[in-house]
């Protein structure tokens, strides 16, 4: 297999701690910016030199890559299209719908897609054209088959580790509540998902994600709001209230996750940090205007709602 490490990226800083986890096992890795919440994944399809794509976000630390490459070996040789976390019905602090993979972690079987759905601007074009609802019954049948099949339900989670806090709720009826959600709801549909387990953290955020096969094998931890990492804490409180103070909480994760790994973490110097700024301040000034240039889809499709 050809396996190439993909990660949308925002902060230089917490990608280049994040990539310290993998980075000494020699793959490839790519840092996507700019790019859209969904558009991300066509330029991994586009990339035919790879096979399976390992997607980390930028606040996901990897705890075993040894197991991560053991779990993308099964996703191939089980036919698998995808593995991740599902987005509802899970420890995620996210209740939404479980069909759907939080894209925080993924590994996509490229080369099965595009052998069998076409080169990635055909696969856009078909997930545009993908009807959601007509198919949503028999994705949530399909969906609790495989999850029921694969030992992540609810109740197993639960049994496994009451403290895990699992959400008991699924929202099937959620779909689009993310840009994302049309391309994994038409994955779901056309290839076979596999649902990882995962537990959450004392912290009360961060999602430890851990192997099918063996739940002491954790994968890795997600912390979530990485949007607020380098944003002063007065700022955070004013945009959610309930977020608390970020950097101390993921910086935590990061070096509990570096014990766990022996992973020697970047050490940063006064150059570093003028390169960190230059490289947000260029992140902001690409991504205000598009910001901007996307609100007329928003409130066409807050109208269409209405």
């Amino acid at each position: 297999m050809n396996i190439k490490i993909f990660c949308r990226s925002f902060d230089l800083r917490l990608y280049e701690r994040s990539r310290a986890f993998y980075e000494r096992y020699g793959f490839e890795t790519v840092r996507l910016t700019d790019q859209t919440a969904d558009g991300y994944f066509y330029t991994m399809l586009a990339d035919e030199q790879c096979d399976v794509a390992i997607n980390i976000d930028e606040d996901c630390f990897v705890t075993d890559m040894q197991a991560v490459l053991q779990l993308a070996k099964e996703v191939v040789d089980k036919g698998y299209a995808n593995a991740g976390c599902p987005d509802g019905g899970g420890a995620s602090p996210r209740n939404a719908n479980p069909v759907i993979t939080n894209p925080f972690f993924n590994i996509l079987n490229l080369k099965l897609i595009r052998d069998t759905c076409g080169d990635a601007k055909a696969i856009r074009k078909a997930v545009r054209q993908f009807d959601i609802p007509a198919h949503l019954d028999e994705l949530k049948a399909k969906t609790e088959r495989l999850r029921k099949e694969q030992g992540v339900t609810t109740d197993e989670l639960l049994a496994a580790k009451e403290s895990t806090k699992v959400h008991p709720a699924t929202r099937y009826e959620l779909t689009d509540t993310e840009p994302y959600y049309p391309f994994f709801f038409w994955l779901a549909w056309n290839f076979e998902t596999l649902y990882l387990p995962s537990f959450r953290d004392p912290d009360g955020w961060t999602t430890i994600l851990v192997h099918p096969d063996d739940w002491k094998k954790q994968l890795c931890a997600h912390t979530w709001l990485a949007r607020f990492y380098s944003v002063p804490d007065f700022m955070v409180r004013h945009w959610q209230s309930n977020a608390g103070k970020q950097k101390q909480r993921i910086d935590a994760v990061m070096l509990r996750t570096a014990q766990l790994s022996q992973t020697n973490l970047p050490v940063e110097h006064i150059g570093d940090s003028c390169r960190y700024m230059l490289d947000k301040l260029v992140r902001w000034l690409i991504k205000v205007p598009q910001r901007i240039l996307n609100w007329p889809n928003k409130l066409r499709k807050k109208l269409s709602k209405n």
